[in-house]
């Protein structure tokens, strides 16, 4: 469980700094592991890179803004770490298929990308068939040879 409570400490973390810059190694050292295994590990677990969920995180505050605020698109793009509005407009159209700007409107429906947390759920659900097979003899074949520490294993190979 103690992996659990690490990996839900990086996930706060990277939560609660989107709107800031987020440093992975930060968020490694919380899960008790380095960048490299902790990006591979989020990989492997959520199904895609962590770079993409924090992109499609902000992505999805930043929708709620602009249909809930009349905060400007060039605001936005500054506090959701784009370098420029025009950036963030390609972004936020690639994500939600409309622009900042349609999205104001009422009724437009826009994705969301939930925020996660990892638990865990044992289930008892299947039961597993197995049965002991009795194999005949059979040959094992193969080569010995004997080395001295200080000779190529391979060299006669």
């Amino acid at each position: 469980m103690d992996w659990l409570q690490r990996m839900n400490g990086a996930i706060n973390y990277i939560e609660d700094n989107l709107t800031n810059e987020i440093d992975y190694a930060v968020a490694a050292k919380m899960a008790c592991c380095s960048v490299y295994h902790f990006q591979r590990m989020f990989s492997f677990i959520i199904d895609i890179p962590l770079s993409e969920y924090i992109r499609r995180r902000r992505l999805t505050l930043a929708a709620f803004e602009v249909q809930n605020s009349d905060v400007r698109v060039i605001d936005l793009a500054l506090k959701y770490g784009y370098q420029s509005p025009d950036a963030f407009t390609r972004a936020f159209y690639k994500l939600h298929g409309v622009t900042p700007t349609m999205a104001r409107n009422m009724g437009t429906q826009l994705k969301a990308y939930p925020r996660i947390s990892f638990h865990i759920s044992i289930k008892e659900d299947k039961e597993m068939s197995y049965r002991i097979v009795e194999k005949g003899e059979y040959k094992v074949v193969g080569k010995s040879i004997t080395i001295g520490i200080d000779q190529d294993p391979y060299k006669g190979v």
